[in-house]
């Protein structure tokens, strides 16, 4: 069966896995299951990002962008548990892993929503986003890609930040180039492993 990750409601059976994992310094054991972003591991990308990002303010409105089975959004909110952590992805596997992850671990500033739920609601209360930490899905396509980040980075505050790991060989720079040409302040935070970690802010 052709699915992918980003398929919105993967149709092949559930093959759920309990792992424990590594994140950020902490062990968790969390719930993974087929048909959700690296379901076997912390996959290298992500690994490079949570390495690379500065530690998070104490308070604010995060998003993990693409959240998986949500080894982010566990950083953010472990990292800072006065804030509220929010945590996107199309599949709803993936969002249901996340809340069940989340719970697992005690972190109660973890709130997990489909893409369009989350972008209604955000839309509708006028709330901003203060942080966006993401390994954003290159897979769907330049033009998809484009469209999720310009949905996302627009919900970005005043002096919010977005932080992408994004595969040097799969376009890191020319999605460098995209964003600043489209008015944001874009450019190489890191390089580790065959990634670039990027900082994206307000011009």
């Amino acid at each position: 069966m052709n699915e992918h990750y980003f398929t919105a409601s993967p149709s092949g059976s559930v093959q759920e896995r309990t792992r424990r994992v590594l994140v950020c310094g902490t062990e968790y054991e969390v719930v993974t299951a087929s048909g959700v972003f690296s379901a076997d591991r912390l996959d290298r990308g992500t690994r490079v990002l949570l390495d690379h990002v500065p530690q998070p303010p104490a308070h604010g409105t995060f998003l993990d962008l693409g959240c998986g089975w949500g080894p982010i959004a566990l950083a953010m909110a472990q990292a800072s548990p006065q804030a509220l952590v929010l945590a996107t992805d199309v599949n709803e596997r993936a969002v249901e892993l996340t809340e069940r992850n989340a719970a697992g671990a005690g972190l109660t500033n973890v709130s997990p929503y489909l893409a369009g739920d989350l972008q209604r609601r955000l839309t509708q209360s006028g709330r901003r986003l203060d942080l966006i930490w993401s390994n954003p899905p290159v897979r769907v396509g330049k033009r998809a890609l484009h469209d999720l980040l310009t949905t996302w980075l627009s919900l970005l505050s005043e002096h919010g930040e977005a932080w992408l790991v994004v595969n040097k060989n799969l376009g890191a720079d020319s999605l460098t180039r995209w964003l600043v040409e489209e008015g944001w302040q874009a450019g190489k935070s890191a390089s580790a492993k065959g990634f670039r970690v990027l900082r994206v802010a307000r011009s």
